[in-house]
């Protein structure tokens, strides 16, 4: 299986990430047309530097030839408001003085704003491919919810000003194209070096991490070491999230390349990088295993909506699957059986959620290996607009595929058809491009 650990001995920030992609392969004529086609007025700079010794990729995101951070418009601080009380959050780059944060302009950022709904539509506008849309989408969407959370307003009233502007934009969506075109299928990330110290907000000082970032990275793994400054960025910690990177040292692989994305700032004796590894992982069995957290409540006594709700927001926020089976519970009552499936390192965050969201007084979790077919995208055209595939495989055997039903939910709706119609229609285009049959022999 193609495999890629992420290596944040150093923190990771969005620009430092796709300095790594570059460096180990990533066409930089792709992300120039990726920036390009964001109609932003961004270009992309590549240089090779030095970071304690350590050559590495740079990658600066321009606006008229200059900085987008030297206009104002700096990649990782970001101001929220809500309605016109305006509290607003700084929280300076991982990779730049503080001093920066210090200086941000208000009335640029007014001008600059965007919510989310307007990055979301630059983003689905762009030429790029839907599983890049959908990465970068999901980034913003936990960026959103993070702030959300921290600031206790609704999602659709967060602003985002630096993180909304031109850099973050192309950070996060250049990114998403750059994961999306190197074609790995599993993503590991080592514990995250979070840095220490405190950075500098509009509400006085906050210890290392910043609110959004610690929230971004519940249930990851994170250290203090080496230096006192900001390691990790929001959007870091955002693309990472997305990704849906599962945490452990370095598996047992073959590596075929490797790249070094680096920061903005130069310390003496640590290397400001973040180091990726591309390869095949080596497997004991042929068949793909993983782990995943288990949780589980019966419930009696609450409205099967408010279980849907539940169900909805847990798939919304990651798991895995969720499942609900009736069953009959003690006196003859009627109730449910809510099982969700969970990355285990994120176990306590959706317990969390089902005794937020439900009525249970407590759930059971366990961990479970599962045997999983190597799963992948791609888009299919039909008469009534493109549609993705989902594809189960396995050693290059292709075993299952089914279209994506909100694809053909949205075109059915679009051209006035049945969705049946779309469904059939997505599954006559797919199987055309399907590997002719399955050897049965290529398991045994």
């Amino acid at each position: 299986m193609k495999t890629g650990y992420i290596e944040c001995f150093a923190g990771i920030s969005g620009d430092m990430l796709l300095g790594a992609l570059v460096d180990a392969g990533v066409s930089p004529a792709t992300l120039e047309r990726t920036a390009a086609s964001l109609g932003i007025g961004a270009t992309l700079r590549f240089s090779r530097v030095s970071r304690s010794g350590i050559q590495a990729t740079k990658v600066d995101v321009l606006v008229d030839g200059a900085l987008a951070e030297d206009a104002g418009d700096a990649g990782h601080s970001r101001e929220v408001h809500q309605g016109h009380d305006h509290p607003h959050s700084h929280e300076h780059s991982a990779h730049e003085p503080s001093e920066k944060g210090a200086s941000f302009d208000h009335s640029h950022a007014h001008t600059h704003g965007r919510n989310l709904q307007e990055i979301l539509l630059l983003i689905e506008d762009a030429d790029i491919s839907s599983n890049a849309k959908r990465l970068a989408s999901d980034a913003f969407h936990l960026l959103a919810a993070a702030e959300a959370k921290i600031h206790g307003v609704p999602e659709e009233q967060i602003h985002f000003h630096e993180v909304g502007a031109v850099d973050a934009i192309v950070d996060i969506v250049c990114n998403a194209v750059g994961l999306s075109e190197i074609g790995v299928e599993r993503w590991i990330c080592s514990p995250l070096n979070v840095g220490s110290g405190s950075i500098e907000c509009a509400h006085g000082r906050f210890p290392v991490p910043a609110p959004a970032t610690a929230e971004l990275l519940k249930g990851a793994p994170t250290y203090s070491s080496g230096i006192a400054m900001e390691l990790v960025t929001p959007t870091g910690a955002a693309l990472l999230r997305a990704l849906g990177c599962s945490y452990a040292d370095q598996p047992r692989m073959r590596t075929d390349a490797i790249g070094y994305g680096a920061g903005n700032r130069n310390p003496e004796r640590f290397p400001n990088v973040v180091r990726i590894s591309i390869g095949q992982s080596e497997v004991d069995s042929r068949m793909p295993r993983d782990t995943v957290g288990v949780l589980e409540c019966a419930i009696d006594d609450q409205s099967p909506q408010v279980l849907a709700h539940c169900m909805h927001l847990a798939l919304e926020r990651g798991a895995l699957d969720v499942m609900s089976t009736p069953v009959m519970m003690k006196k003859g009552r009627l109730g449910t059986l809510l099982t969700l499936l969970v990355p285990p390192e994120r176990r306590e965050e959706f317990g969390e959620l089902l005794l937020r969201e439900t009525s249970t007084l407590g759930y059971r979790v366990r961990e479970e290996s599962r045997v999983c077919l190597e799963r992948r995208w791609t888009d299919v055209e039909t008469a009534y607009g493109r549609v993705r595939i989902k594809t189960g495989g396995l050693a290059g055997v292709e075993y299952n595929f089914a279209p994506e039903y909100e694809d053909c939910r949205l075109l059915a709706e679009e051209y006035g058809v049945p969705v049946k119609v779309v469904l059939q229609a997505a599954v006559a285009a797919a199987a055309k491009q399907r590997t002719p049959s399955i050897d049965a022999g290529a398991i045994r």
